[in-house]
């Protein structure tokens, strides 16, 4: 029997879906009609409709919406055109891949032959057990990856292949695959074969993340080669993870936040006038640029400072907006009053015992544990020794920065007691690639360390950058602190930080669960 909707619990199931996945495409007739990262939306409840308008440039859509239901990732709305009477359907796909399911599993079976053949004629003598790309559920397998075995007598070899027209965060995430099957086919094979190592098929131009991650692996363990394979030719080029190139980073001054208090201080202040005063203590600024600040709660921002120059002179100008995207909203004296009620609104909602089916209380929780961390550092390296503990006086966001795109990234920097810089990766829920995405900031800093920017001095990069002032760093290498609530650590990460070089010294953090009330380790694993 079906249950109808109110237009109130229409309209808010699809802003509590908009809200969690901004990058969301809308799907007419299973064709793209709107990018939500460029498009904008409004829904209006009124008379007892919900009517959802959507524009762009190239095109604007008005429907009243009649139900919406959700499935896995996708958000299906069965809507009405004005004037007519029959229901049309669409569908609001968070994932990022453009692409319908009958497109992507088209490609993806086309791709499985191709690939076969590719490996085949490079490893003339070599037999291949069929490949598959089916998804596999319990053994974390997705259908973007061919998977096979190549084997001459008892030597055998894992492989995994990656194609052209998956997006490249599906690409960087080979390893973590080719890892897991890796491990299955030795547990499958008890001693009949020997899998010396795992050989990694990459779309031509596409292995730089790859390669740099392949370059810490242990060669006691496996055997690694990777292959950038041209589709068109079925021609496959071995790269060597020695040659990386230039890590896709850079290195920003650490900004001044007493100067920019000063700077932002009067525009801050209007801000803070709409914010409920028992709350104050809560708001954070986050210094964007320059002459940006954001002003974020329990990590999420809910507001922008913008300086600027007024037009037709040198008076500078702070222009105050609130809300992100379709939904930022200018404060003038004509919307203070409905910003206000907003800001209200955000914080009664948005606190550490708020409730978990709230969409506000749910967005951005790896922000939010970030946030929490920034404040209280402390509890991660409790009874650990003087030496291990961190120095809350220095915790920076994202340094060294990756090069925009390169992927979403949520991590802190700061130090120990004994002078040794931390690298801590987050995650608030399961990710399968933590372990490398954790790998990758740890290389990156590592890599910025051991550049010296006055040779007279000594100074490495962090602090000819302003970074960690008046600390005597240690010339070792970084720590990686993977952290994340215990029960939300995916078991693919202790798999792959098996194969992860000794040179790496990492310590796997499991948060209580409750870690916005209670920041408390339950879990340590380590390295070493």
């Amino acid at each position: 029997m079906n249950i109808e909707q109110t237009p109130e619990e229409i309209s808010a199931r699809i802003d509590d879906f908009m809200a969690l996945h901004p990058r969301a495409v809308v799907l007419e007739d299973g064709r793209v009609a709107f990018d939500l990262q460029t498009a904008k939306y409004s829904l209006t409840v009124a008379n007892g409709r919900c009517t959802l308008q959507m524009w762009s440039d190239a095109r604007n859509l008005v429907r009243r919406v009649v139900a919406v239901t959700t499935r896995k990732d996708v958000l299906r709305l069965s809507t009405i055109r004005f004037g007519q009477t029959k229901p049309e359907v669409l569908e609001v796909v968070s994932q990022p891949d453009r692409r319908t399911v009958t497109a992507r599993e088209a490609t993806r079976k086309r791709y499985v032959p191709v690939l076969v053949r590719a490996v085949l004629r490079e490893f003339a003598g070599w037999k291949a057990d069929p490949f598959q790309s089916a998804m596999d559920l319990e053994k974390s397998f997705g259908p973007a990856y061919a998977r096979g075995v190549l084997h001459k007598g008892q030597q055998a070899w894992a492989v995994v292949g990656v194609n052209a027209e998956e997006s490249p965060a599906t690409v960087d995430g080979i390893l973590t695959i080719g890892i897991l099957w890796l491990h299955l086919c030795r547990e499958r094979a008890g001693g009949k074969r020997l899998f010396q190592g795992l050989r990694l098929v990459v779309p031509a131009g596409m292995g730089l993340v790859t390669l740099s991650r392949l370059a810490w692996m242990r060669t006691d363990a496996a055997k690694w080669e990777m292959y950038e394979l041209e589709e068109r030719t079925e021609e496959l080029t071995e790269r060597d993870p020695a040659d990386t190139g230039n890590l896709t980073t850079k290195l920003l001054h650490a900004p001044d936040p007493e100067r920019a208090r000063e700077r932002f201080a009067p525009a801050l202040a209007r801000v803070m006038g709409l914010v409920p005063e028992a709350a104050a203590g809560s708001v954070e600024t986050r210094l964007r640029s320059a002459n940006e600040m954001g002003v974020l709660l329990h990590g999420l921002q809910f507001a922008s400072i913008r300086q600027g120059l007024a037009a037709n002179s040198f008076a500078p100008v702070s222009e105050i907006t609130f809300g992100a995207g379709e939904n930022e909203t200018e404060l003038r004296p004509e919307t203070e009053a409905m910003l206000r009620e907003l800001v209200t609104e955000l914080f009664a909602r948005r606190h550490a015992s708020g409730s978990p089916k709230d969409v506000l209380y749910r967005m951005s929780p790896e922000a939010w544990l970030e946030s929490a961390l920034r404040q209280n550092i402390g509890p991660l390296t409790q009874g650990q020794g003087s030496l291990a503990r961190f120095d809350p006086a220095h915790v920076y966001a994202q340094v060294p920065a990756f090069q925009a795109g390169d992927r979403g990234m949520l991590d802190l920097l700061t130090v120990t007691a004994d002078g040794r810089l931390a690298v801590l990766e987050l995650k608030a829920n399961e990710d399968m690639h933590f372990a490398l995405q954790g790998l990758d900031y740890w290389m990156r800093v590592r890599w910025h360390h051991t550049q010296t920017v006055d040779p007279s001095t000594g100074m490495g990069a962090f602090q000819g950058h302003g970074y960690f002032p008046g600390v005597r760093l240690s010339a070792e290498p970084p720590r990686l602190y993977l952290v994340a609530p215990s029960l939300r650590v995916h078991p693919a990460t202790e798999v792959v930080l098996r194969y992860v070089k000794p040179e790496v010294d990492w310590t796997l953090l499991g948060l209580h669960e409750q870690w916005r009330t209670t920041m408390k380790v339950i879990t340590r694993k380590r390295s070493r």
